[in-house]
C-alpha cells in the first residue's frame, strides 16, 4: 500500500440540464456497464416522477431525501489484542453522500417488477417523507452504532 502520497479527489461533473451535482453523482452511481446515457434517461423520467407525484421541485425534493438518508455515525471493525471490536464512528460528509447514494439505488433496484425510473422515485418520495427502506437503513446504522457506544475509546 503507498504511504507517501494521497490520492487526489476529483470533482464530479454537473449533470447538463440541471447543472448540480448531485444529479451529476447520482446519474455515474446509476449508470451500468458505460452506458451513461440510459443512466441520464433514467434519472431525468424520476425527476418527471417525482414532480407529478409531489407537485415540488423535484430537485429540491432529491436534495431533502439524500440530506434525511446520509447516515451521521457508522461502526468500523477494529482488531485489539486478538478481539474485533464494532466501533462507532463519525461519517465523513463525502462517505455520507455516497453511503446516501448507493442506498438510495440499491433498494430502488431491489423493487422488482418496476421500472429503474419508477423504483428511484418512489424510493425517494419515502425518503423525504422519512419512510423508506433507505431510512431503515440509516436507523439501523444509527442504532448499530449506539449500541458499540461502550468501544468508542478504541478509535483511533
Amino acid at each position: 500500500m503507498a504511504r507517501r502520497h494521497q490520492a487526489v479527489k476529483r470533482e464530479s461533473a454537473p449533470d447538463l440540464r440541471y447543472n448540480s451535482k448531485l444529479m451529476g453523482r447520482l446519474i455515474n452511481y446509476v449508470m451500468t456497464r458505460g452506458k451513461k446515457s440510459v443512466a441520464e434517461n433514467a434519472t431525468y423520467r424520476m425527476l418527471d416522477f417525482i414532480k407529478e407525484q409531489s407537485k415540488e421541485d423535484p430537485l429540491e425534493v432529491l436534495m431533502r431525501a439524500v440530506d434525511n438518508i446520509r447516515p451521521k455515525v457508522e461502526v468500523k471493525s477494529r482488531r485489539v489484542g486478538g478481539a474485533t471490536y464494532q466501533v462507532p464512528v463519525e461519517v465523513s460528509a463525502e462517505r455520507q453522500l455516497a453511503l446516501a447514494i448507493r442506498w438510495l439505488i440499491q433498494f430502488s433496484q431491489g423493487r422488482k417488477g418496476v421500472p429503474l425510473w419508477r423504483a428511484l422515485g418512489l424510493e425517494v418520495l419515502d425518503a423525504f417523507k422519512n419512510q423508506g427502506n433507505a431510512i431503515k437503513k440509516r436507523d439501523d446504522t444509527h442504532k448499530m452504532a449506539q449500541a458499540n457506544k461502550a468501544f468508542a475509546h478504541y478509535k483511533w
